[in-house]
C-alpha cells in the first residue's frame, strides 16, 4: 500500500476540503440522528487555506491521491493538540489512518498529545484508544450542545 503523509500546500486545499467534507458528513450516515455537518469551517475553502498557512497541516496521500488530512497545533513544552484527522470514508478500514497516527508519533517529539471528538463518534473513540489515548473529560461545546470527549496521551 502506497501511503504518505506530507506537508500540505495551498495547491492542496481543494482536494483536502473535498476529503474533509466527505469525512465529516459521513458521520450522519454512521450515527443515526446526527445532522450533516462538522466543526466550524469544515466546508470552507478559506478556512482550509488559513489552516495550511497557520498550522501544521498535512495531506494523507494514497496511490497519488489526497484522501485525508491532519491538523496539529503546538501548545508549547512538548504538548501538541491533534485538532483534526480525517479520511475520506471510501478509504476507511484500509490501515491508512493507522499509518497517519504512526507518522505523528514519529514526526513530533511530544511529551503530551491532546484531542477531542464528539461523544456520538464511538468509532473515533476506539481508534484513538488503540493508540494509547485516554479519556480525561467531556465538555459541552458552547452554543451547539455537542458533547466533546477530551483525550490525552502522555509519552513515556
Amino acid at each position: 500500500m502506497n501511503v504518505s503523509v506530507e506537508r500540505a500546500t495551498p495547491e492542496d486545499a481543494e482536494a483536502l476540503l473535498r476529503a474533509q467534507v466527505r469525512a465529516f458528513e459521513h458521520d450522519a450516515v454512521m450515527y443515526p440522528g446526527v445532522e450533516v455537518g462538522g466543526p466550524p469551517g469544515y466546508d470552507s475553502l478559506e478556512s482550509m487555506l488559513e489552516k495550511i498557512k497557520n498550522d501544521d497541516t498535512y495531506k494523507i496521500v494514497y496511490e497519488g491521491e489526497i484522501v485525508g488530512g491532519i491538523v496539529v497545533f503546538g501548545k508549547g513544552d512538548g504538548h501538541y493538540h491533534l485538532d483534526l484527522i480525517y479520511l475520506d470514508p471510501e478509504y476507511h478500514g484500509m490501515g491508512i489512518g493507522t499509518q497517519a497516527m504512526v507518522f505523528l508519533d514519529r514526526t513530533y517529539d511530544a511529551v503530551k498529545w491532546t484531542l477531542d471528538t464528539p461523544l456520538y463518534a464511538v468509532r473515533n473513540h476506539h481508534f484513538y484508544e488503540k493508540f494509547g489515548y485516554v479519556k480525561v473529560g467531556e465538555e459541552e461545546e458552547e452554543g451547539t450542545g455537542l458533547i466533546l470527549i477530551a483525550y490525552e496521551k502522555s509519552q513515556a
